[in-house]
């Protein structure tokens, strides 16, 4: 009974402040993730004040998150979307993960912390942050840019990535080797084939069997669904998030509109949790060793998201201000990164700098990311990109005498 009650109190109190933390990221016109982390890494191992009772209850709500995270991704697309998107922009999602996910693994190898840490690296460098980007966008009034797309279509292009990345990363971390890593890439690979041609086909049957007109009732049936095949997903080692995010997929039209607003708030909390969590994993005493490589590293990768919004929307016909900005709108790294950060963290004999070095990377490109975003709206930096930097005065002539 009393760990009962310091659970209740350690969780409330937890809670209750993040909910303060969210309020003022919305007030300084941030997003809540670092205040999030930062909160974990305070009341986590070696932090202010570390929390016991609850470390079981938020490592629970952390899955929970994750898997709540994807599956609003998988919500906002369609299968024909995600099709379209691959065959328009697949050239673009080649060039952004080359030019995001080879600096990471680099990284990883200059370091020496071994191949399988410089596959981590790669993932976490190489994908952008989508809830951190799309709140940039609505925030600086840039839906209807004509660069919004080519951002999405990247973005999309990075979230299908991820259900053939995750689970050979899973793989690799168990210790299957290549072996088992190409098999978990079969399987993911047939997986999502398979979803995509079920959704494309029957996608209005699924969503006709979920109601959309009693709002409990389809809470719960698309909740149930979605931790059902997302635990089948681990068992296959699929991984449990690209399971979420296929669900999200295969269902449409008004049972995904309204799947969206009612788990919107559940997916706010279970986020919350699994930002937290992973703050409460890592020391802070481990961050100031790994803060100058984690700040290379974000100078490098953001400076080749800047390189890869540019392109893609050159691609596209868009002028050069829309490039900019569609550059320094990729830059922010949040959710994906920390999940994959996460799957290496739970495995025995990882490199032990590799969480706050994650964690400090994080932090610099979701604080960072979403101020660069705001200079394509200053006079002079439009000045700059459009006319380029203003010439140097000419010296006056000497005078001459006769």
């Amino acid at each position: 009974m009393h760990n009962t009650t310091v659970l209740l109190i350690e969780v409330g109190a937890l809670l209750f402040g993040l909910g303060l933390l969210g309020r003022l990221s919305r007030r300084i016109g941030l997003s809540p993730i670092p205040l999030y982390l930062l909160a974990g890494l305070a009341f986590g191992h070696g932090g202010v004040l570390p929390l016991s009772a609850s470390e079981e209850f938020f490592a629970v709500g952390a899955e929970i998150g994750v898997i709540l995270l994807l599956v609003m991704l998988g919500l906002e697309y369609s299968a024909r979307e995600l099709i379209g998107n691959l065959r328009t922009n697949a050239p673009a999602g080649v060039l952004d993960g080359l030019l995001n996910a080879l600096p990471g693994a680099a990284f990883g190898l200059l370091l020496g912390w071994g191949w399988v840490a410089a596959l981590v690296l790669a993932g976490i460098t190489w994908v952008s942050s989508s809830g951190v980007i799309a709140k940039v966008l609505a925030d600086l009034g840039r839906l209807g840019n004509r660069e919004t797309p080519v951002i999405l279509s990247v973005l999309v292009i990075e979230d299908l990535a991820m259900a053939l990345y995750l689970p050979l990363l899973t793989a690799v971390l168990a210790g299957t080797g290549l072996i088992g890593g190409a098999k978990a890439l079969t399987i993911a690979v047939a997986t999502v084939i398979v979803v995509l041609v079920v959704a494309l086909r029957y996608g209005q049957a699924i969503s006709a069997f979920i109601s959309a007109r009693d709002p409990e009732a389809l809470l719960l049936g698309v909740l149930g669904l979605t931790l059902l095949v997302a635990g089948l997903a681990a068992e296959l080692q699929v991984s449990a998030a690209v399971g979420a995010f296929l669900v999200g997929i295969a269902l449409s039209g008004p049972v995904a509109h309204h799947a969206t607003e009612l788990l919107s708030p559940l997916r706010d909390l279970f986020a919350a949790v699994f930002f937290v969590f992973f703050g409460l994993a890592t020391n802070p005493r481990d961050i100031p060793p790994v803060l100058l490589p984690a700040l290379a590293l974000a100078v490098v990768t953001m400076s080749t998201k800047i390189i890869t919004g540019y392109v893609a929307a050159k691609r596209a016909g868009i002028a050069v201000p829309g490039r900019v900005r569609a550059g320094l709108g990729l830059m922010p790294r949040g959710e994906f990164s920390i999940v994959i950060a996460g799957l290496a963290v739970a495995t025995p004999g990882i490199e032990p700098k590799l969480a706050p070095l994650a964690t400090a990377y994080v932090l610099i490109t979701v604080v960072s990311g979403p101020m660069l975003a705001r200079l394509p709206d200053f006079a002079w930096f439009k000045r700059i990109i459009r006319h380029g930097p203003r010439p140097a005065p000419r010296p006056e002539p000497l005078p001459t005498t006769d």
